[in-house]
């Protein structure tokens, strides 16, 4: 099965329609599938929900299909660094469904595992607990999460061979392995592209078998919050 393609919007070719649920890999833009994101959003695809740690900043990564108006709603946990999702939230054009970080990571790695649900203490006496069901175990109170499973689940990863194994390096392995396994596709974009047989198999983060397409593209290092103090006299 040939899962290379030349570019993102070639391997994203019959894979998008409107509404439909996708689940992004990245921490903030650290480790983003900034290359397919902009394919999405070049393709106009509208209506999305789109589950991601948090949606970008304002004008890169998620944050460039909040500007579009491609995206209807937001699993998220995260959302503090975009202007745009708080002034589309707060005017009511944007739905937002908040998880707790672990509960989200959980939510996408079950639903790639085949499990429909699973309960946790996480959440538990507070907002996130409204409308979920509640269950005791052993005296103590847990709620019922389900499991995500997306339509399309996009992700970026350092290294990958012909067959799809992926390898993620250090902070971008984050939501990306959860979010690569949940998709019903999962469409791959990574730094380089080594020959088959090269990775070592204890250090393959993502078996090939999860991803369907993959491609090869250059990206932006980007700094999210650059700070900085002054220099110190001698």
């Amino acid at each position: 099965m040939k899962k290379v393609y030349p570019d993102a919007k070639s391997a994203l070719d019959g894979q998008l329609f409107d509404g439909m649920l996708i689940a992004s890999g990245g921490f903030g833009l650290c480790g983003i599938p900034e290359l397919l994101i902009a394919a999405i959003r070049d393709a106009g695809t509208k209506d999305l929900t789109v589950a991601s740690n948090n949606a970008g900043v304002d004008g890169a990564g998620l944050g460039q299909l909040l500007a579009t108006r491609q995206v209807k709603k937001m699993i998220s946990s995260y959302v503090g660094e975009n202007a745009e999702f708080m002034r589309q939230y707060l005017s009511g054009e944007l739905e937002l469904e908040f998880n707790p970080q672990g509960t989200l990571a959980e939510r996408m790695r079950a639903g790639g595992a085949g499990i429909p649900g699973f309960y946790t203490k996480t959440g538990v006496g507070t907002v996130i607990a409204d409308g979920k069901e509640v269950k005791n175990f052993d005296g103590q109170d847990y709620i019922l999460e389900r499991g995500l499973v997306a339509d399309l689940s996009i992700v970026k990863a350092w290294k990958a061979d012909p067959s799809g194994n992926l390898v993620f390096r250090k902070t971008a392995r984050n939501f990306n392995p959860p979010a690569a396994t949940c998709g019903r596709v999962c469409v791959a974009e990574v730094e380089e592209i080594v020959p088959l047989g090269s990775l070592n198999p204890d250090m393959i983060h993502v078996p090939g078998i999860y991803v369907h397409r993959l491609i090869q593209g250059s990206h932006e290092k980007r700094i999210e919050n650059r700070t900085t103090r002054k220099r110190e006299e001698a």
